[in-house]
């Protein structure tokens, strides 16, 4: 299965392969290292529409697009219409080609504010947000959904129709309920109605882990693109993997442990040199353990969460490729 390439307002993607949004995961060293490895598009962690809070040290790291590939797309949440609009102008002055409004995050603190998937719950406050920030930019907007609040309230298709309305130009649809969080499995029957709604492209997301899977949901939604999230950590093989396989049928070789550690070292040098030693070096725990669970190799990922600084994980790391090449 080949898929067409995907178009987002004037951009043409490389691919239809999105890597999801993940706040605290999703930075520029891993957005970059992910289109590298096959990703087609990306983007950004989620800012808040509070624009008080764009310079404090997390925002200013989230904000940084530097040396990245286009379309630089920025993802921005909240409740208000009019800060909505206010933070989509505002990114774009800084440079984004691209806005995405998050209405599909499930945390309880975002949804306590009513933000994220929360606002599926209020229709005509979706429609209010909508029509604000495509009214407030020139740039395409993008949204990214769930399926509804819960089992007994789902109305992707209804926001759907509202994304088209209001001239959003692609639609990413994870297929759980903001009650599910990320438990029990992805729906995507609702996927493939929202799909069946509107003329808009709509990406397909959820439980979408290997390049059989990708396929299989591209075939069951009839969807323009799939996005893959958690799949993704220790693993941005899967993008080139995926892309594979829909060209050719063939699944690639898995990376051998030579090449997984090797990226993980570029990906934590960088992360190191991005964020400064100390919070490089706390970020880069979570990456290097999703790398050697991987492997089968958990218990030294222990051993390396409890190294004390930055030269000290280059230096464990350094004598794993090390003894791998000997």
């Amino acid at each position: 299965m080949t898929l067409s390439r995907l178009s987002i307002g004037p951009y043409t993607l490389t691919n239809a392969l999105a890597l999801a949004p993940m706040a605290g995961v999703t930075d520029r060293v891993f957005r970059q290292l992910c289109r590298e490895l096959g990703a087609g598009y990306t983007v950004s962690e989620m800012l808040s529409c509070n624009l008080s809070l764009l310079n404090t040290a997390k925002s200013r790291f989230r904000r940084d697009h530097q040396g990245e590939p286009g379309p630089i797309t920025v993802q921005i949440a909240g409740a208000d219409p009019e800060s909505l609009a206010e933070a989509a102008r505002h990114n774009v002055t800084g440079g984004a080609q691209i806005i995405d409004i998050n209405m599909g995050c499930p945390a309880k603190k975002v949804c306590r504010k009513l933000c994220g998937s929360a606002l599926l719950g209020d229709p005509v406050l979706v429609n209010e947000i909508l029509h604000a920030v495509t009214e407030a930019v020139t740039v395409p907007v993008t949204l990214k959904i769930r399926i509804g609040t819960d089992a007994n309230h789902i109305n992707a298709p209804l926001i759907g129709q509202l994304a088209e309305k209001n001239g959003i130009a692609a639609l990413f649809v994870h297929g759980r309920t903001r009650q599910q969080k990320y438990t029990g499995q992805a729906n995507y029957a609702v996927i493939a109605e929202v799909k069946k709604t509107v003329g808009i492209p709509v990406i397909a997301n959820g439980d979408i882990d290997s390049p059989h899977k990708a396929s299989q949901v591209l075939e069951q939604t009839g969807c323009d693109g799939v996005m893959i999230g958690r799949a993704a950590c220790g693993n941005p093989w899967i993008f080139r993997e995926i892309q594979h396989y829909l060209e050719t049928g063939k699944i690639l070789p898995r990376p051998d442990t030579s090449e997984v550690l090797s990226v993980m070292s570029r990906h934590v040098t960088a992360l190191h040199r991005f964020y400064g030693e100390d919070r490089g070096c706390r970020i880069a725990r979570k990456h290097i353990g999703w790398y050697l669970q991987g492997l089968g190799m958990a218990p030294i990922a222990r051993r390396i969460y409890q190294l004390p600084d930055a030269r000290s994980q280059r230096q464990f790391i350094d004598s794993m490729m090390i003894k791998k090449v000997a």
